[in-house]
């Protein structure tokens, strides 16, 4: 497999080649690491959403748009398609990189993260990246910072001036945008959790609607995490059959059918204390090669009207 990084860093360059027309911005910080606002200062927009899922996933997943409905309104949705739910998923577009220095705070996902390879996902997987430039998607409130850039140039192991980090606010469209893509890896990422081996998971495809931009960062996180949780939907190819599927949509979770900000509420905005089997999508399909299909979970229009305030 070609490096992940490689990969996505073409796309990086893509990014900063059309930035005025994907509405968002590029700079450098004073150690020669390069940000791309994708939704702080600068608007972003769907497009640079989708791009940015692109680089999230190095590449190995497609994202699309297409306008559904909401309880009879019309809400775009995001559908993502990937051939290599492993790497590309568990490998790169998994949030998972808390980047937190004296002067930032962020969360990270992307390429970057298969430099470093500490994450149990890559010995499963038996993947571990090399290259000389990085990128790594930042969920953040704040502009990022040459030490949050120092952070991960030492631990991917590259200079400063080969770290690109793509901030955007939760509470924008990008931020919106992403996280509707995050069904299939969600859905991968659940069943992997159950003990499946994820180099068997052949093929993912998720959907989810794109949840209204909301005013404050934790309005937003409750509701592009109820976007997923109680409308999104995923189908997974894998090549053995098992007893856990039915236990991968969040609808197999005690919590579920509250919305995420009483969830969040309940345990004062630590992530950590958040049964983390409510993070997955609503229903799924899994068709197992030459096997049985399985559908569990169901979709609830009804929380979703109520937390995107229709």
């Amino acid at each position: 497999m070609e490096s992940l990084n490689r990969m996505a860093i073409e796309l990086v360059d893509e990014a900063l080649e059309y930035a005025e027309e994907l509405t968002i911005g590029g700079y450098d910080l004073e150690n020669d690491a390069t940000v791309l606002d994708f939704g702080l200062e600068f608007d972003g927009g769907f497009e640079a959403g989708l791009l940015l899922t692109e680089i999230q996933t190095a590449g190995l997943a497609t994202p699309s748009r297409y306008l559904g409905t909401v309880g009879g309104a019309p809400i775009p949705y995001v559908e993502l398609s990937t051939d290599q739910p492993a790497l590309s998923l568990l490998c790169s577009q998994k949030a998972s990189w808390e980047l937190t220095t004296e002067d930032f705070e962020g969360l990270g996902s992307g390429p970057a993260r298969a430099l470093v390879a500490r994450e149990e996902e890559f010995r499963r997987v038996g993947y571990t990246d090399a290259f000389d430039l990085t990128a790594l998607a930042v969920e953040t409130e704040q502009d990022p910072t040459a030490s949050a850039a120092e952070q991960v140039a030492q631990l991917a192991e590259v200079e400063t001036s080969s770290v690109f980090l793509l901030a955007y606010r939760t509470s924008s469209l990008v931020g919106s945008v992403t996280n509707a893509a995050r069904a299939a890896e969600l859905a991968t990422f659940r069943l992997a959790e159950l003990g499946y081996d994820p180099v068997d998971i052949v093929s993912a495809t998720g959907r989810a609607p794109v949840a209204p931009v909301a005013g404050d960062e934790q309005t937003a996180i409750a509701r592009t995490n109820d976007a997923i949780a109680y409308g999104g939907t995923a189908h997974l190819t894998v090549r053995a059959d098992d007893d856990v599927f039915d236990a991968v949509p969040s609808t197999a979770a005690d919590e579920h059918g509250r919305p995420f900000e009483a969830i969040f509420d309940d345990v004062d905005w630590e992530f950590a204390d958040v049964p983390s089997d409510l993070f997955a999508p609503a229903k799924v399909t899994v068709d197992v090669v030459g096997g049985p299909t399985y559908v569990y979970g169901e979709t609830d229009e009804d929380l979703l009207v109520e937390s995107f305030d229709l």
